[in-house]
């Protein structure tokens, strides 16, 4: 395996990798917030010639269902982690379209979204994740993702806000 370090996570969850030290790292949700997310680190990518990885955390909870999917169905891990995959790639297409020259990856890993990002995150040039702003007493009671990274990452950390909503007259 070299000398990249792979957390072995705890028990259910998977291993993460860390990325290289040129990489930006950007958590994605599947959400508005976290396109926005992905705006930044695909402009900061373009602007200092660095790939991105997109990293998606999951759960049996959170993972879409797949199209083999029917009343009943037990789908496998393999079926889910696929529609985790493809899930992520149909909806960070618009805005990874904006950047077509930033290399790209794509990592899902069934594992707690902020453990998982400070550890895909572990030397990488930036972390890049989205608020969502929850505020008051939920965010004190569910924890903040944002806030772990920030707190625990060994990089620096983004948080972007969603400001608006992106045309394709816009600029990136």
């Amino acid at each position: 395996m070299g000398d990249k370090q792979v957390d072995e996570g705890t028990a259910g969850e998977q291993a993460v990798e860390p990325v290289d030290e040129t990489t930006i790292v950007v958590g994605h949700d599947g959400s508005k917030n976290a396109n926005e997310a992905l705006r930044v680190a695909l402009k900061l990518g373009h602007e200092l010639h660095s790939p991105v990885t997109v990293v998606r955390a999951w759960s049996i909870a959170t993972a879409p269902r797949p199209a083999s999917w029917k009343f009943g169905y037990v789908c496998s891990f393999d079926e889910l982690a696929e529609a985790v995959h493809n899930d992520l790639v149909a909806k960070s297409q618009p805005v990874v379209d904006m950047f077509p020259d930033v290399k790209l990856t794509y990592r899902e890993y069934n594992a707690n979204p902020a453990k998982t990002l400070i550890q895909a995150s572990k030397g990488a040039r930036l972390l890049v994740v989205g608020a969502r702003g929850l505020g008051g007493f939920k965010e004190m009671v569910l924890g903040s993702v944002s806030d772990q990274c920030v707190r625990y990452a060994r990089c620096p950390v983004l948080v972007t806000k969603r400001t608006s909503v992106a045309t394709s007259d816009s600029p990136p």
